[in-house]
């Protein structure tokens, strides 16, 4: 499930094995994609950058070209070397960028437009996300602002708007909740500032610890390695997610899950780590 920790990893990996080289092919399964190349080539660009902002992932080629992808559920971006067997199926590529040392395939990527330095300012949602939570320079206080403003809503729901903060997917949204003792369905006007500056806090420390340099060349979304714990044992990775009536590891009360608005998303907390108040719907 890429979050925002996923995506910068994958971001960093691209542009060290990508940044300053010539693109020698492209090729994509999109027909809008394809179309672009056809009428402005890929092929013979420069790749300046790679970056992330927020779920969203941006290649910068020169000629003012901008390759912009996001993961949705399942997609993935890959590295190999030239020759090398891939370990994804032919029929997920969606984009394939070579140059003389690399291939970067994207995997089951739903999302992939190209954009100029104008359009990505105009039409694209990426210019309109909240301060991202991996960016050096991070914006506290306007993010704290953005969370206020959200008074009527449920903090849970808050975390997940990328309008709000940049980063946070629904793994990092019930162990941040967790971590601060906070019920991920109170609503944000029941909060303190203590409880606002420790989401913060907390959802910058968890996802910094998950964005940690890792070796080899192949990029997955999701290796299944996210942890937010600081135990050594590998079963005991997380705190809640996924942990439904299961014992929680500070006390011992079963896990409980519910469905939470927008999307039906699963939302994991500790009843009794996390105690509800009046604003906290049954």
């Amino acid at each position: 499930m890429p979050e925002g920790d996923t995506i910068f990893r994958a971001a960093r990996a691209l542009h060290k094995a990508l940044a300053g080289a010539t693109v020698t092919g492209f090729e994509t399964a999109y027909a809008p994609l394809a179309s672009v190349h056809d009428n402005t080539p890929v092929t013979g660009r420069l790749i300046e950058k790679v970056e992330s902002r927020g779920k969203w992932l941006l290649i910068y080629f020169s000629g003012d070209l901008i390759l912009v992808t996001h993961m949705l559920m399942s997609g993935s971006w890959h590295i190999y070397h030239p020759g090398e067997r891939w370990r994804v199926p032919r029929n997920q590529m969606r984009v394939v960028i070579r140059t003389e040392r690399y291939q970067a395939v994207a995997s089951a990527v739903p999302v992939a437009r190209f954009h100029t330095t104008r359009t990505l300012e105009r039409s694209s949602a990426i210019p309109k996300l909240g301060p991202d939570l991996l960016k050096g320079g991070f914006a506290e206080d306007e993010a704290k602002a953005r969370i206020r403003a959200n008074a009527a809503e449920q903090i849970a729901n808050v975390l997940l708007d990328q309008k709000v903060m940049a980063g946070i997917g629904n793994v990092f949204k019930s162990e941040i909740c967790f971590v601060c003792g906070i019920h991920p369905f109170r609503l944000v006007s029941s909060l303190s500032d203590c409880d606002i500056d420790c989401l913060i806090e907390s959802a910058r420390r968890l996802m910094a610890a998950n964005v940690t340099e890792t070796s080899g060349n192949q990029i997955v979304t999701y290796t299944g390695l996210r942890r937010t714990t600081s135990r050594a044992d590998p079963s005991a990775r997380v705190w809640v997610y996924r942990r439904q009536g299961k014992e929680c590891r500070r006390c011992g009360t079963a896990i409980l899950m519910r469905k939470q608005d927008p999307g039906a998303r699963s939302t994991y907390w500790c009843p009794q780590c996390q105690p509800s108040d009046t604003s906290t719907p049954s």
